[in-house]
């Protein structure tokens, strides 16, 4: 007998290896997978749903799926977002079962995701960035420029600079950087390689952190690094660049998000405002899709229309 928890072992490790999705997307992909088979009783109670015959996966049909999406929406309250995401792991899985020859059709094919309002990326304004490089110069001036003061000060500019993605810029090596070029090179969600440049007053900061940096330790590396509780010198990790964008942002901004990912938005914003073409941004963010960086020319309408209605001395009159 087939059982499909072995054909989800090699679903997995297609997306994972081939595909070369995140450990955190292919573990998302397995949950949404055992949220599926516990819908359908694949398995007697306190049993993996994972493990089932390959007859009861082909018995499950197109009002199966589309019940199951209304289960979520309707009585577990789940996000249509959320249920989207998890109809699209199914999907996947389907079409490489198909693909192998494991069933004979997709049942997922002709299943409509429910709609989800996407929501307007929120981005740090213009003054407020302003006003966090001179917090950040004030405090380089005043507390004799620590090595964590100027890293922290190179990380929101090198985010703000290049749009980079927070797991982009721990993944950084000082070969990654020309500062000659004033370019770095970006690995990307799949391994996607990607060159953004940069100015040269960027390049004099990364100069003055790697400076600072030797003296604490030497030799190529993972690029940005912290020191531990106990003095020892490690790569820097997810939550300590989250705080420190987070903490140095929210001393400028009154946004209820602080995150580096608002950074994003706000280098991709900055650039649509300054007049780059959609194209060059996309490039520049390293989105597969144009439809991803599209949503930047939402943003700036919204702002337009914003600015308009507040000023235009007739927006508001009302036609007696």
């Amino acid at each position: 007998m087939l059982y499909l928890c072995t054909m989800i072992r090699h679903f997995l490790d297609y997306i994972a290896i081939e595909r070369k999705y995140s450990p955190r997307t292919v573990e998302a992909y397995r949950d949404d997978l055992r949220d599926f088979g516990r819908f359908m009783g694949w398995s007697a109670k306190g049993a993996d749903p994972l493990v089932v015959s390959a007859e009861q996966v082909r018995k499950v049909g197109e009002d199966d799926v589309k019940t199951w999406m209304l289960e979520m929406l309707e009585q577990d309250k789940q996000s249509p977002r959320s249920v989207k995401r998890k109809l699209s792991a199914l999907r996947s899985f389907y079409r490489f079962m198909l693909r192998t020859g494991k069933v004979t059709r997709d049942v997922t094919a002709r299943v409509v995701p429910p709609k989800a309002d996407k929501p307007l990326p929120v981005f740090f304004r213009p003054a407020e960035m302003a006003e966090e490089e001179r917090l950040s110069d004030e405090r380089l001036a005043t507390c004799g420029d620590s090595f964590e003061d100027i890293r922290d000060a190179l990380i929101i500019e090198m985010l703000y600079q290049t749009g980079m993605r927070q797991a982009e810029m721990l993944g950084l090596q000082d070969k990654d950087l020309d500062l000659q070029q004033g370019q770095v090179r970006i690995f990307g969600k799949r391994r996607k390689e990607r060159i953004v440049p940069f100015g040269p007053a960027l390049a004099e900061q990364i100069k003055e952190y790697m400076k600072a940096r030797a003296e604490l330790i030497t030799g190529p590396q993972t690029f940005f690094v912290k020191q531990s509780k106990s003095g020892e010198v490690v790569p820097m990790t997810k939550n300590t660049l989250y705080n420190i964008v987070r903490t140095r942002m929210g001393e400028v901004s009154t946004l209820k998000k602080h995150s580096p990912h608002v950074l994003r938005h706000t280098f991709a914003t900055t650039m649509l405002d300054n007049g780059a073409d959609i194209r060059t941004i996309q490039a520049l963010l390293g989105h597969a899709s144009l439809s991803t960086t599209q949503v930047y020319t939402h943003t700036t309408f919204e702002q337009i229309k914003r600015v308009y209605m507040e000023t235009h001395p007739r927006a508001k009159k009302d036609k007696k």
